[in-house]
């Protein structure tokens, strides 16, 4: 600020007197004062006014061959009192306060020049003696609004900068939540599938446990060991299963708790999903294209289901293309159904693991110290749509890579009336 408004003083002009001049100097400093909402305004007043002012005769003592340092400084010192009466006066009215009023800081600006050019005209009138007239005035009038439009216009749209920005940051977090919501739906239905088995389990180890406790008089000491032990075995399991049991009560809160945002529009879910995995891609150093379509006409659909769904298999996509493919995804209505196809140009997927591929715990994928996948991305993929009674189905077409095509009725994806 105390280096940019000297500066900016000097693209001027003198619509007055040769002494009274009118530059962008005074926009500048509006402008500044508008950025610096948490440093109270007469201090940058007073530095940037000395600032002005030496600035001035600096300038004088280089293009005036007989340079005289008193009276540069009475025809200069008057830009003093512009700039602090300008910083007080906005200190004094609070005009930070407006800063989503941006109207009302356009008067407030206009108004606080007009004063402040007064008051530097005063300044001139008792020391320098120069003559004022209504027409010249005006002119100021004229002068300070045009100043404050200049300033309005620059504000506002560092405004629309700013939300433009949040707006961004807020997409970027929306995004991220999506992913983490998606992904605890996939927890919720091996959390859901974990709880049978260990009902199960507890079942089968108190039945044990009776039918040894009915066999303890032919061998008396031997069974009552193994009955006490698979009573605390039971015991534990069902401690196990009252633990998953509130974790699961909880995801399903959390998950079932629904609002409109849950919902999104068909073309902007696909969208999502790619620009997901295009960053993924790009970390994995592959060179993947991307190419979607969208037939017919979609409702919003439910959020986090099609994104666990959709992403499990376009993430597969990814991993299984070596260096450079594409990805294609694929989104049409049928009546009350709708197909979500996803293709990629991979090697795809070997005859002998074809019948494999949805079983649990079945992977193909290694890292590079030989450590497989959980190999549970498609086997809960077949199993929500199983629980959205819908049919999921692939072609294999070897080393033009694999098309998976899920096929939901729309009333299970869209928002409950």
């Amino acid at each position: 600020m105390v280096l940019t408004v000297p500066l900016a003083g000097e693209i001027k002009f003198y619509p007055l007197n040769e002494t009274f001049r009118v530059s962008l100097g005074a926009p500048a400093f509006f402008f500044f004062l508008l950025l610096l909402q948490k440093t109270p305004a007469v201090l940058p007043g007073f530095l940037t006014g000395t600032a002005v002012v030496h600035f001035r005769i600096l300038l004088d003592l280089f293009e005036q061959e007989n340079f005289d340092w008193t009276s540069s400084f009475q025809a200069q010192y008057p830009s003093f009192f512009y700039y602090f009466t300008y910083s007080l006066l906005f200190f004094l009215v609070k005009t930070n306060r407006f800063q989503n009023r941006p109207l009302m800081i356009g008067f407030i600006g206009l108004l606080i020049e007009i004063l402040s050019d007064l008051v530097e005209l005063m300044i001139q009138y008792f020391v320098l003696e120069t003559t004022i007239t209504f027409t010249k005035l005006s002119e100021i009038i004229m002068i300070a609004f045009t100043h404050s439009f200049i300033v309005l216009s620059f504000f506002n749209m560092m405004k629309l900068y700013e939300v433009q920005k949040r707006e961004r940051q807020i997409r970027k977090q929306n995004e991220h939540m999506f992913m983490l919501i998606s992904n605890l739906y996939e927890e919720k239905i091996y959390l859901k599938k974990t709880l049978k088995n260990v009902e199960n389990i507890t079942k089968e180890s108190y039945h044990l446990y009776r039918n040894l406790k009915e066999q303890e008089q032919q061998h008396h000491v031997l069974n009552q060991q193994f009955s006490q032990k698979l009573l605390r075995i039971a015991g534990e399991i069902h401690e196990v299963k009252k633990d998953n049991q509130r974790i699961f009560a909880g995801l399903s809160k959390l998950i079932t708790n629904e609002s409109f945002q849950d919902y999104m529009n068909a073309a902007e879910l696909i969208q999502l999903i790619i620009k997901i995995n295009k960053k993924y891609a790009d970390s994995l150093g592959k060179e993947i294209k991307f190419l979607y379509s969208v037939e017919g006409n979609h409702p919003n659909y439910h959020v986090y289901t099609v994104l666990s769904l959709i992403n499990n298999l376009v993430a597969n996509a990814v991993e299984a293309i070596i260096e450079k493919g594409s990805v294609r995804l694929s989104l049409r209505k049928l009546s009350d159904t709708v197909v979500f196809q996803v293709a990629d140009t991979g090697p795809g997927i070997p005859g002998k693991y074809e019948n494999a591929i949805f079983q649990p715990g079945f992977t193909s994928k290694y890292d590079h110290l030989g450590t497989p996948s959980t190999g549970i991305g498609l086997s809960y993929v077949k199993e929500v749509v199983k629980d959205l009674e819908g049919e999921i189905l692939f072609q294999n077409n070897h080393s033009n890579g694999v098309v998976f095509s899920i096929e939901l009725p729309i009333i299970n994806l869209i928002q409950k009336g």
